[in-house]
Parts: C-alpha cells; sequence; structure tokens
C-alpha cells in the first residue's frame, strides 16, 4: 500500500495555514479533480478522495492537532470519530457519495455545472428556494388610518430571463449527474453502535434532478439568477399597527435551478405625528385648557382623523383628566380604536395690573389650598 501523503502537501498549503486558506486549497483541487470534469479518470477520483481527507483533517481544531503531533499514526481510528473508518463513513473508507454528503456545502454554489448550494430536510428531496426579504415601510397616521397603495422599488436576486432560472443555455446542455446515476439521491451506510445503518438523501452534486449542467446560460454563467431591480405594488389595508409584518408571497429572492422564490415581509413603521400618540388602535392627543375653562367647563373643539369634533370639558377639571371619545381611533379589524383627550391647565403670559388684580380677588375668596395634604 502507497504511503499517505503529508495532507498539508496534499492540499499545497503551509502548516500554519488558517481556516480560510485550508478552505480555499480544498476547493480548488476539489474542482480540479471533481468526477464530472474528469470522466473515467481513476487517478483524478482518487486525487479527489485524498483531498476530502485532507480537509476532514485539517478543518477540524482537534484532528488537526493531534495529526499535528502524531501525523497519520494519530488518525488512526480516529480520524472519523468512529472505529470503522474515516469521516464516520463505513468500512473500506471513502465513497463518492461519503465526500459529497460531508463535504458537499463547501462549494457554495453549483460546481462543474453540478454542485449546488441548498438546504434540505430530513433527507427529503432538496428545496432550492430563495431567501426571504424584509424591509421597512414608513407610514403616516393618516395612511395607516385610511389605507393606502406603495410602490415599493426593491433590488434583489431575480430569476436570469434568459434561461428561466435553471442556469442551463437550452434543454440539450444536461447529462446525467455521475455521482447519484441520474436517481437525485444517494445512500449512505454507516457503522453505527446497532450495526451498519443505511441512509438514503438528495444527492448534493445534483440538487435532486439527476442531471447537472454541461453547458451553462452565457447570461447568468449558470446561476440561474441575476441582480435585479423590481417594482412592487402593495394595497396596505387600514388599520395596521406599528411594527406589524406583511407578507407577500413568493416576492423575495429568486430560488435556484427552478426552486421556489422566497418571500418578501413588509415590516411597518409609524412615522411621528405633531398631535396624536398612538398605543395599539387606541389614539392620545393633549388638549391644553385655559384656568377658567377648567375651573367653569367649557366646549372646546379637538382634532380627530376625520376634522375637528366638539367636546365639553365638565367644571373643575384636573390637569391629566382623560376624556374618551368612542370610535374616534384606528379601524380595527373587528372596531375602531378610541380617541382620549389629556386635559392640560395652562397659565397665560405674564398678567398686566387688571389681570393681576383679578388673580388676588380669586385667591382671597376662593379660600382654597392645594397643599391641605401636607399639613
Amino acid at each position: 500500500m502507497a504511503e499517505k501523503r503529508d495532507y498539508y502537501e496534499v492540499l499545497g498549503v503551509q502548516k500554519n495555514a488558517n481556516a480560510d486558506e485550508i478552505k480555499k486549497a480544498y476547493r480548488k483541487a476539489a474542482i480540479q479533480y471533481h468526477p464530472d470534469k474528469n470522466p473515467g479518470d481513476k487517478e483524478a477520483e482518487e486525487k479527489f478522495k485524498e483531498a476530502a481527507e485532507a480537509y476532514d483533517v485539517l478543518s477540524n481544531p482537534d484532528k488537526r492537532a493531534r495529526y499535528d503531533q502524531f501525523g497519520h499514526a494519530g488518525m488512526s481510528g480516529a480520524a472519523g470519530g468512529g472505529a470503522g473508518g474515516f469521516g464516520g463513513f463505513s468500512g473500506g473508507g471513502f465513497s463518492m457519495e461519503d465526500i459529497f454528503s460531508q463535504f458537499g456545502d463547501i462549494f457554495g454554489g453549483h460546481f462543474g455545472g453540478g454542485f449546488r448550494s441548498s438546504s434540505s430536510s430530513g433527507g427529503g428531496r432538496r428545496v432550492n428556494r430563495g431567501s426571504d426579504i424584509r424591509i421597512k415601510v414608513r407610514l403616516t397616521l393618516a395612511e395607516i388610518a385610511n389605507g393606502v397603495t406603495k410602490k415599493l422599488k426593491i433590488n434583489k436576486t431575480v430569476a436570469c430571463d434568459k434561461c428561466g432560472g435553471t442556469g442551463a443555455k437550452d434543454s440539450n446542455s444536461y447529462s446525467t449527474c455521475s455521482t447519484c446515476n441520474g436517481t437525485g439521491y444517494v445512500t449512505r451506510v454507516e457503522n453505527t453502535f446497532f450495526g451498519r445503518m443505511q441512509t438514503q438523501g438528495v444527492c448534493p452534486t445534483c440538487g435532486g434532478t439527476g442531471k447537472v449542467i454541461t453547458a451553462p446560460c452565457d447570461k447568468c454563467k449558470g446561476e440561474g439568477t441575476l441582480r435585479g431591480q423590481e417594482v412592487v405594488e402593495i394595497r396596505i389595508p387600514a388599520g395596521v399597527g406599528d411594527g406589524e409584518r406583511i407578507r407577500l408571497k413568493g416576492q423575495g429572492v429568486a430560488g435556484v435551478g427552478g426552486g421556489q422564490n422566497g418571500d418578501l415581509y413588509l415590516v411597518i413603521r409609524l412615522a411621528p405625528h405633531p398631535l396624536f400618540e398612538i398605543d395599539g388602535h387606541n389614539l392620545s392627543i393633549v388638549a391644553p385648557l385655559a384656568p377658567w375653562e377648567a375651573a367653569l367647563g367649557a366646549s372646546i373643539e379637538v382634532p380627530t382623523l376625520t376634522g375637528k369634533i366638539a367636546l365639553t370639558v365638565p367644571a373643575g377639571s384636573q390637569s391629566g383628566k382623560r376624556l374618551r371619545v368612542k370610535g374616534k381611533g384606528l379601524a380595527g379589524k373587528k372596531e375602531p380604536g378610541d380617541l382620549y383627550v389629556i386635559l392640560k391647565v395652562v397659565m397665560p403670559p405674564k398678567p398686566n395690573e387688571k389681570a393681576s388684580a383679578l388673580w388676588r380677588e380669586l385667591a382671597e375668596q376662593a379660600a382654597f389650598n392645594p397643599r391641605a395634604e401636607w399639613e
């Protein structure tokens, strides 16, 4: 059996290389020796496996420390954390499916027309779904009260208009995936405490399609997507609340390889209003009162979202008193909110001699001590 090469030599990096340098070196080697680029080349396949083995050790801090100290001898029976072989794979070492299953995510995109980065769930079919987009939409109080139609210009990744999002030049630009032989899935066998276990998962090379691109689209370079801009028109209903989210299904980032688009989420933010404060669907406004209006009572005009209304202030009202006007708040799903008028007694500017005389006369006749509780 040929002597194993030094892992650092395999990847062409120095012994003090950092994690990013090791990852880049592995990616370069994997691209160079990938089976889809070297069909039938056993030597290239072995070098591909050798690079994967080196990366498995050097990308793991514990394994790398053990290798640096003991060399290949320190990896016997321990490199994969299990007795059966390397990297947690079964018995006789690597299979191509094992390598793709464990390291497929390092390529971050389609690889040689075949590798695709995407998520899978529970071993089911791989979903190349686009990511969601979240944007904030600032609305005025009037827009929240009445509803509004907005046109939003959004920069995002869209499906390539030339290939329709497939990434291929045309319908003849595909070949059968060599990793899964066209089935769309791979089988993995592992030695476990309970014996040999066999599991199936989506092929990481073709993403479950069973085929790889041989001639990529010349516009999107095989990605299936392009950076673009889209104008979305949306009707925002009356009564939405500050912080509320509105979902636009399928209006997010375009899916890869014909996958489902992500969603667009609008997060409602309320622009400050000079008069009204908002609490859910209720509004509040501070109504200034002259001292005599608070003392004698008055009818005052109060602004609302639909115009001014007359409000009766009871005699003897104090600052901070809240008067409720039912149904004059924001529209709600079941019923509108209320408007709360908060009274605030405001003293007039510095009085003249006549006004001062009246205040003194009032003070003498009122016999009122607002601090009586202190005594």
